[in-house]
């Protein structure tokens, strides 16, 4: 199966390509720019999905939903919101189809047109806030800390499964406060529940930081971001938290009685990451053998393959180990298919990158032991069947340590800093990846190099030490360096 993938070292976006489709992740759809998530992938998004649920809801958020449909008119009561979406947006503009005249297939009725047209979702602002009118009108009503998991459509013209699609999932959060500093606390928390989740469960590590005023969210005032570096050296924005001031408040006019009795427009964020995380997870960790997975987000943990088929006394062995590690709270499971060799079953596993594979036969079970193969490393050895299940759960542990690990010191011997603008082009042609360089703060400068590079201000790191410099373009004062790459 391998051998079916293009190296990454040849064509990284054909390798990512063969991996979406022969580790069974995803197809393309019948509608343009559209993708159907298979069961391996929508597995790996139910997994982050769960995990992000329970991070939200220990914080105090909890779910609802709203409707997919805009009013064209919300679209408008916020000026850069507008601005910022409405080249992407997918627009209902008839509500029925009827028979065509000519009797071939259907047609739209002309008679069924909208009296205002209707947006399909881009993303929820505007409805909700809408709605918030109705909900909030005392400080008792604050904070109100709302989610929700759905799906959005944003007009692309060039796609790729999972990183950029017309159609994807995601979550969500919208949140109202009572002052400035709570709405900024909010955005900074959900800020840093992302770059934990990256790190803790994806073992992606992840540089947190701010946008600068070109690269925020329509309407915002304030974006900050988690920013990964693939293994093209491309980064990817991996989630956002926005503070949105008071800015949707006054548009929808949303306000609320203090405990004083004074009336004042309410505070807001907004926050969320989609189904792009499942693109980032398979270019962070995925090899020329397939998919790999970090233990916590595999939908199967190990699995257990009889050699060379499950005999009675081979499948007795083998339920009672599959026992002690469900024990354990370790997804795992045996094959019992018949009609695969076990090398087809082996290559087939490691093509989906499951972390753990046992291999078990008769031979071992008569020496007292079973073969471990770890994923991430590709490497086998033998352990005693007594206590395996112990010894797969340290593993499980030791193979998400040793991805983070991977990935920090890929990242690092990746991330170069440069003070001319000759030395940033020669490490964007050579090695790529993250460049630390000095910025003067203005848009000029950075959309001049935007235009001559096609690198951009991924962030201005959160940890950024103040340090003297001049501006790549400018050679302008600057008394902090940026974080620049070339991105998703």
């Amino acid at each position: 199966m391998a051998k079916e993938i293009t190296a990454r070292a040849e064509d990284y976006s054909k390798w990512y390509l063969d991996i979406v489709k022969k580790a069974g992740l995803a197809d393309n759809s019948a509608v343009r720019g559209c993708m159907v998530i298979k069961p391996n992938g929508y597995a790996i998004w139910e997994k982050m999905r769960d995990q992000l649920d329970r991070m939200f809801k220990e914080t105090g958020h909890v779910n609802a939903y709203f409707p997919l449909f805009i009013p064209k008119s919300f679209l408008s009561k916020e000026a850069d919101h507008v601005e910022g979406f409405a080249k992407e947006c997918a627009v209902v503009t008839h509500h029925r189809l009827m028979n065509n005249p000519n009797g071939s297939g259907v047609v739209v009725d002309p008679g069924a047109k909208l009296e205002e047209e209707l947006i399909v979702r881009p993303t929820s602002e505007t409805i909700i806030w809408n709605t918030y009118r109705d909900w909030i009108k005392s400080y008792r009503d604050l904070p109100l800390l709302i989610n929700q998991w759905a799906n959005v459509v944003r007009w692309e013209l060039r796609t790729r499964p999972f990183l950029r699609t017309t159609e994807f999932l995601w979550q969500e959060g919208h949140t109202a406060h009572a002052t400035k500093k709570e709405a900024e606390e909010e955005a900074h928390l959900i800020h840093e529940i992302y770059a934990r989740f990256a790190e803790d469960y994806m073992a992606m590590p992840v540089i947190k930081g701010a946008k600068t005023a070109n690269e925020r969210f329509a309407g915002a005032e304030q974006t900050y971001t988690i920013e990964a570096l693939m293994q093209d050296g491309k980064a990817l924005q991996a989630g956002t938290s926005h503070f949105l001031g008071q800015n949707f408040a006054k548009a929808f006019d949303v306000k609320f009685a203090s405990d004083n009795n004074i009336e004042d427009y309410v505070w807001a964020t907004s926050w969320g990451v989609s189904t792009r995380l499942v693109g980032g997870l398979i270019m962070t960790h995925s090899d020329d053998a397939g998919l790999v997975l970090p233990p916590r987000l595999a939908p199967m943990q190990v699995v257990i393959v009889p050699i060379p088929k499950p005999t009675p006394s081979i499948l007795e062995v083998a339920q009672r180990i599959e026992s002690q590690i469900k024990a354990l709270g370790i997804s795992v499971k045996i094959d019992m298919d018949e009609k695969k060799r076990p090398g087809f079953k082996f290559a087939q596993y490691e093509m989906e990158g499951v972390p753990i594979r046992l291999g078990i036969g008769q031979r071992d079970i008569d020496k007292g032991v079973i073969e471990v193969a770890r994923r991430d490393e590709r490497t086998k050895s033998f352990v005693s069947i007594e206590g395996v299940d112990r010894y797969v759960k340290q593993l499980l542990d030791d193979i998400q340590v040793n991805l983070l690990y991977r990935a920090m010191h890929f990242r690092d011997d990746r991330t170069s800093f440069v003070d001319t603008f000759d030395e940033f082009e020669k490490v964007l042609e050579g090695k790529g990846g993250f460049i630390y360089a000095h910025w003067d703060g203005t848009s000029e400068s950075e959309l001049k190099i935007k235009e001559k590079t096609k690198a951009t201000i991924r962030c201005i790191p959160c940890d950024n030490p103040s340090e003297s410099g001049k501006d790549l373009i400018s050679g302008k004062p600057s008394n902090q360096r940026v974080l620049f790459a070339k991105a998703y």
